[in-house]
């Protein structure tokens, strides 16, 4: 099976707009939301109507645009976001004077959620993949059998041994508390690199998480496009909700 996943619902009305969009088409079969943005409170009501499996897309360094942000929040989500975009590899270290701060902003944007939606996240991913920083990971900040989304997929010779070491490591570590697919792409890139034949051919027998952003025109165009009727017509479509999933082991 494949899941569709379109990521940045709520950040922006075009944005949230476009995603809804292609799920009214089938194109995607799932979103992650982010909260406390210009468009969450409305981008989930429209969801609710139209039935979109949604979950949370955790935003720890990108500046809250709605209006309702607590002024606390707002002091410990800037602080984690100076660390996180400091260096290139921050989100590869532990900042330990910070856990208090990763603790408090991801459970209010959980809360959040919660509120906007009336039930938790079905699936947890980050924006910008930070969700797979260091701190998050070794502090088990995110609630033990959640479904989280894993790191990038790779075959041998895409990437340096050092990357791979490392991704292989976090996918341990994932699959070892929550639950996750088998293998995880981008639209996009699958698209620039032409192996998106290879991502299909993968979900005939494997669980694939294929994140999109709707927004973007191109891959717009390629989900509202005939192509994606053909090539993915023998494939079956998925949401997060009753997957299937691994349990998780902890």
């Amino acid at each position: 099976m494949i899941i569709v996943n379109a990521d940045d619902l709520g950040r922006s009305r075009p944005e949230t707009d476009a995603a809804l969009a292609c799920h009214a088409r089938g194109r995607i079969t799932a979103a992650t939301t982010m909260v406390f943005m210009a468009d969450s409170e409305r981008a989930a009501g429209e969801a609710r109507r139209a039935g979109l499996d949604v979950g949370l897309h955790l935003n720890l360094d990108e500046a809250f645009t709605a209006s309702n942000v607590p002024p606390t929040l707002v002091r410990q989500h800037a602080a984690i976001a100076r660390f996180l975009k400091r260096k290139k590899y921050a989100p590869l270290l532990y900042h330990p004077f910070l856990r208090s701060c990763f603790h408090s902003v991801y459970q209010a944007q959980e809360a959040e959620f919660i509120r906007l939606y009336g039930r938790p996240p079905s699936h947890v991913d980050g924006h910008r993949h930070r969700h797979l920083c260091t701190n998050l990971l070794m502090d088990r900040i995110i609630p033990a059998g959640y479904q989280v989304r894993r790191s990038f997929t790779f075959n041998r010779g895409e990437k340096g041994w050092l990357n791979r070491t490392y991704r292989h490591w976090v996918d341990q570590r994932l699959q070892r508390r929550y639950r996750v697919t088998d293998g995880f792409f981008c639209l996009r890139q699958s698209l620039q690199a032409s192996k998106l034949d290879r991502v299909l051919t993968l979900a005939q027998t494997a669980r694939v998480e294929l994140m999109t952003h709707p927004h973007n025109f191109v891959e717009y165009d390629y989900l509202m496009s005939d192509d994606f009727v053909r090539q993915f017509a023998g494939v079956k479509l998925a949401t997060f909700c009753g997957t299937g999933l691994n349990d998780t082991a902890e």
